[in-house]
């Protein structure tokens, strides 16, 4: 399972389609098994979800996107986890344990 956190100085980005890149972790048996960095190529409308889908990302964890976007997503068999603002490591953590909580951080554009 690959997992992309909208990524912005080391916190999970306000926006997922607005941050600098993603911080995609490679899951196998709950464990990191690979980390890497995935620029963002820019955001434009329908764009990034199918951008993402095509480099195999099953979630996204991002503090918010606007409903068109996480409908693309879910059509897209993806999910999209909305949380509150917190480091990428502590989100990945919490993420692995069970403890992510998520808000409702739907935009509206």
């Amino acid at each position: 399972m690959k997992i992309a956190i909208s990524n912005n100085k080391g916190f999970v980005a306000e926006h997922f389609g607005r941050c600098e890149n993603y911080e995609v972790f490679e899951i196998e048996n709950n464990q990191i098994k690979n980390k890497e960095i995935l620029n963002n190529p820019g955001h434009e409308p329908f764009f990034l979800p199918k951008f993402l889908k095509e480099k195999n990302i099953n979630i996204l964890i991002s503090q918010g996107a606007g409903p068109r976007a996480i409908k693309l997503i879910n059509d897209l068999k993806m999910k999209i986890i909305l949380v509150e603002k917190q480091e990428n490591n502590t989100a990945i953590k919490k993420f692995l344990n069970g403890e992510l909580k998520e808000t409702n951080n739907s935009c509206n554009h």
